[in-house]
């Protein structure tokens, strides 16, 4: 990690600032042939976290841009190393020119996640920090962007590690008593470590009871929203995302095919999926919407199903209801409460976890929806950062809890010491993988190959 790294931050885009990123061990030898302050000191002599004035060079000599400039000296920086970002106008041709003085001042194109990568491998984070990172970048909800944090700020870490030291303390103590028995040390006595494994299952199962919400909260619930022909439903889709996405028309039939959009509802990511009226047809090209809507239904974990509540129910109404019964959680719609009803509400509970009343076309009652969505999906009760948001993590709580549940089954069973500290082993290796104290290359490199270049 001894060379030095730079990129773009702020990506490629026209926007009013753009930072180009530095970190490595020359980094303020780099900076000082690619910017000159107005002061006349060189970058190398400023203080740290300063922002500095001054203009940013090509290779021959030419201004690039004026802007500022700030350095921070390892090991108080992002990835423990000398870094320093240039704060530039926000112009792509600028940043890339600014790029490439910086190559022919002696750095490198960074990879995508190496600035994170080395402040994981400098200790200036955890892997659960520095998959935050990638999460608060993604992050599509308030809620979602709030735990993000919290995890930046090592709340999860925060919740292990006291499991881990435990267990630390515990396999020490025996280790200790087996290695050297004729020092002054307690006797090992497993029975006086239940309550510590006992307490240390109940915390991880606490952990991991929060992921299926959390999974919901970074990827999003696929949301089916199913009616026969002219329903409303894509009426529905367009007041939902606040611009006409999909074509209405009062032709029955309209949407012949299936379209995906994400929304937030309730505090909820939803992936909405506005498919064709289902009903009977002829018509083969119809006949292909239809079987697409079968298959988004089948695929969802929420219908929202949409009735004309101006006209009684029809046989292409009842196959809807067939068809929504294979999703968990459904929401019946009532549309066009602009017009006098004909449905009654009441009639739609027993097949549906909530029905609302609502008029697409005038907007109305979506708050209904809103609050049934939030209701079916609520948050676990846990502290921003504590609710974990992806697989890696789950499978390495996991399979802690198992082995602190084997432990503590052969305490219970009259096992040895030995088998018993076997497991509690094992846990603290899983613990370690969750945290990045003891994970393999492999599983690292495939975490940071989900960053974008320059974080």
């Amino acid at each position: 990690m001894s060379d030095t790294i730079a990129a773009v931050a702020t990506g490629n885009v026209v926007s009013a600032i753009g930072i180009l990123r530095v970190s490595g061990s020359e980094t303020l030898s780099v900076v000082d042939r690619v910017f000159f302050p107005a002061n006349g000191k060189p970058m190398s002599e400023a203080e740290d976290r300063k922002l500095v004035y001054g203009a940013m060079k090509a290779a021959d000599g030419s201004v690039l841009d004026l802007c500022l400039c700030t350095i921070s000296r390892a090991p108080h920086s992002y990835t423990g190393e000398d870094t320093a970002e240039l704060q530039c106008h926000g112009s792509p041709t600028v940043l890339r020119a600014g790029l490439r003085a910086l190559f022919a001042a002696g750095a490198r194109q960074a990879l995508a996640g190496e600035f994170s990568r080395r402040a994981f491998l400098n200790d200036r984070m955890d892997l659960t920090q520095a998959e935050a990172v990638i999460d608060l970048i993604h992050s599509e909800t308030e809620q979602a962007a709030k735990n993000a944090a919290g995890q930046l700020g090592g709340a999860v870490l925060r919740c292990v590690q006291p499991i881990y030291r435990s267990l630390a303390d515990i396999a020490s103590h025996y280790h200790a008593v087996i290695d050297y028995p004729d020092e002054d040390i307690p006797d090992f006595q497993m029975a006086a470590y239940s309550e510590t494994l006992s307490a240390a299952s109940r915390e991880l199962e606490r952990l991991l009871a929060t992921f299926a919400r959390g999974r919901v909260m970074t990827s999003g619930v696929p949301a089916a929203i199913l009616g026969r022909p002219n329903a409303g439903k894509s009426s529905l889709l367009n007041a939902l995302l606040g611009y006409d996405r999909a074509i209405v028309t009062d032709v029955p039939g309209t949407t012949r095919d299936t379209l995906e959009e994400r929304c937030e509802l309730g505090g909820v990511l939803l992936r909405l999926t506005d498919t064709a009226g289902l009903h009977e047809t002829a018509d083969r090209v119809e006949a292909l919407g239809v079987e697409r809507s079968r298959r988004a239904a089948e695929q969802a974990a929420l219908a929202i199903v949409v009735f004309d509540a101006s006209e009684p129910l029809t046989d292409d109404d009842r196959t809807v209801i067939e068809t929504a019964r294979q999703v968990s959680k459904r929401i019946a719609v009532l549309n066009k409460s602009d017009r006098p009803a004909v449905l009654d509400p009441a009639d739609f509970t027993a097949d549906f976890d909530a029905v609302c009343v609502i008029s697409a076309r005038e907007q109305t009652g979506l708050s209904s929806l809103e609050q049934a969505v939030a209701a079916l999906f609520p948050l676990p009760e846990a502290p921003a950062g504590e609710i974990l948001t992806n697989e890696r993590q789950a499978d390495a709580i996991r399979r802690a809890l198992s082995s602190l549940e084997a432990a503590q089954e052969a305490m219970q069973t009259g096992f040895t010491p030995d088998a018993v500290l076997t497991e509690a082993e094992a846990a603290m290796q899983a613990i370690g993988e969750l945290t990045g104290a003891s994970v393999r290359e492999d599983i690292t490199h495939r975490i940071f190959e989900r960053f974008c270049v320059g974080k």
